[in-house]
């Protein structure tokens, strides 16, 4: 399971790295730096964060597979909630509602809040002697 999701987590963290880096040639383009939060929340969130986790499932077994698999959707839904959600709410593209903007940028922000959490948790149920 640690395998699947490592991959799973640094091919997003991939795809995350490529927009923060599109945003960032785009900025300096301009010079408009309108897209600087989301530009650094893709980056540290998308990019860092999410390819942290990637590497920790390659290099440690978790004892509990659900707990990985709970851990992964809530870090995928979780970044790209709160990046779109910024995103909609900061600049409000295609005339979108308001409220919907920042009720979906505050469950992405939530949903990425409880991953940090399940992760902490993930921490403590390292399978020491099954060691990669």
């Amino acid at each position: 399971m640690e395998t699947k999701w490592s991959l799973r987590l640094v091919r997003l963290a991939a795809i995350f790295g490529l927009i923060g880096v599109i945003l960032g040639s785009h900025m300096a383009g301009s010079g408009s730096y309108q897209f600087r939060p989301i530009h650094a929340h893709i980056l540290v969130v998308g990019w860092l964060t999410i390819f942290t986790w990637g590497i920790f499932y390659r290099i440690y077994k978790i004892k509990s597979s659900k707990l990985v698999a709970i851990h992964g959707w809530t870090a995928v839904i979780g970044s790209v909630g709160l990046t779109v959600g910024m995103w909609l709410n900061a600049l409000k593209p295609f005339n979108v509602n308001e409220t919907f903007a920042l009720v979906f940028y505050i469950v992405g922000g939530t949903i990425l809040l409880v991953s940090f959490g399940v992760f902490v948790i993930t921490t403590f149920m390292i399978d020491t002697k099954g060691r990669k």
